[in-house]
């Protein structure tokens, strides 16, 4: 039978698109997506006969691992129990969006031991697991209403170049697929970065997308210190916690990135672009450091879901930021160790200013020895 086209641009119902590409799945069928990659040929994981035929189709060599795409970054613990920081940092990270990262999924309770044998094998030859929570609404909304992961491939024959329309699809596979969603041109037209895991180290597999550049800042460990309007404990914090960081690491301050460290600070009420108030950068020059080019920022959702550690000067800090974003409850924390405030300076004499830095350092001393920081390959 003829492939049947659904062009995304023009349909009239998203949900009938997505309900009719869960049936095809549901069928045991093949289904192209579009993502911001390239065109991707999908099977149902619970379906070997499916898989079995994607295969077919690509024309891929036996050993050749296919990738499973998830619906989320909350996900890959179950297919790979054993997450280290670093894996969980760059899902959180990248996720949706254009890397695959391959993982160890030996573990005896991941999901992929209840994939039918063959899917196990083609998705897992080697006890490591490539997965993907693809960028594109159509193929999210879908893995939210079918049963397990899916197969994922480019939707083109081994050895051909990767499509990245729907007409390429068509050229390359013709009617051996069932459904084609054609929603233009792919974004980025190129595939996505393969980084493979192992522990507290990243190597790149494969350059797609994402520069290896930019997955190296993206492996960093990030602090945030947060306070209400970001001009003083906050700072303090920032620049106390950078010097203690370069002395433990053994590098200057302006090479903390180049070693896997970020470090910022933001406010639950601050504006954009203020500056640090006259005492904090008094007290911070009295420490050899410098907050005179400081500018205030507003905590937001992508600090928060970068940030792998978020300490806060006080509880209601921390109950304001857990409000809005529950999904961080587990990554953060009162940056005082007893749990108690970091008195507030501001409208206070500088002296208070002076005890203020003196609790940050005190508090740092303890929690900056249990921040893992990562290696690179």
């Amino acid at each position: 039978m003829p492939v049947e086209v659904i062009d995304l641009r023009v349909a009239e119902d998203w949900r009938d698109v997505v309900h009719r590409a869960v049936q095809t799945l549901a069928e045991g069928k093949l289904v192209v997506f579009p993502t911001e990659t390239v065109y991707g040929l999908a099977a149902s994981a619970l379906d070997q006969s499916a898989v079995e035929r994607l295969i077919r189709v690509k024309g891929r060599r036996p050993g050749q691992p296919l990738t499973l795409a998830i619906r989320s970054a909350a996900e890959a613990r179950d297919y790979a129990p054993d997450l280290s920081a670093l894996a969980q940092r760059l899902a959180r990270r990248c996720w949706p969006g254009p890397i695959t990262l391959v993982l160890d999924d030996s573990h005896p309770q991941s999901l992929v031991r209840r994939l039918p044998s063959f899917v196990q094998q083609a998705v897992s030859p080697s006890n490591a697991v490539g997965l993907r929570v693809p960028g594109h609404q159509l193929i999210l909304d879908v893995m939210q209403m079918i049963v397990g992961p899916l197969v994922l491939s480019s939707a083109n024959r081994s050895g051909q170049p990767d499509a990245v329309t729907a007409a390429e699809v068509l050229e390359s596979l013709g009617d051996e697929v069932d459904l084609l969603l054609d929603d233009g041109r792919c974004r980025f037209a190129q595939p996505s970065s393969v980084v493979k895991v192992v522990g507290n180290r990243y190597e790149v597999l494969r350059a797609g997308v994402v520069p290896e550049k930019t997955i190296q800042r993206l492996s960093s460990v990030m602090l945030l210190f947060v306070c209400t309007g970001n001009t003083c404990r906050s700072p303090l914090a920032e620049v106390i916690c950078c010097d203690m960081l370069a002395k433990q690491i053994g590098c200057h301050l302006d090479e903390l990135e180049d070693h896997g460290v970020i470090v910022m600070s933001a406010g639950v009420a601050a504006m954009m672009g203020g500056t640090a108030s006259a005492e904090a950068i008094q007290v911070a020059a009295e420490l050899g450091l410098d907050l005179t080019s400081h500018q205030t920022q507003p905590v937001n959702e992508q600090l928060v879901r970068h940030a792998d550690v978020i300490f806060t000067m006080t509880r209601s800090h921390r109950e304001a930021i857990v409000e809005q974003w529950p999904e961080a409850a587990e990554r953060t924390e009162l940056l005082a160790v007893d749990e108690s405030d970091i008195c507030d300076p501001i409208g206070g004499p500088l002296e208070r200013y002076r005890f203020c830095a003196a609790q940050i350092q005190e508090a740092l001393a303890h929690r900056l020895k249990q921040i893992e920081l990562p290696s690179r390959k």
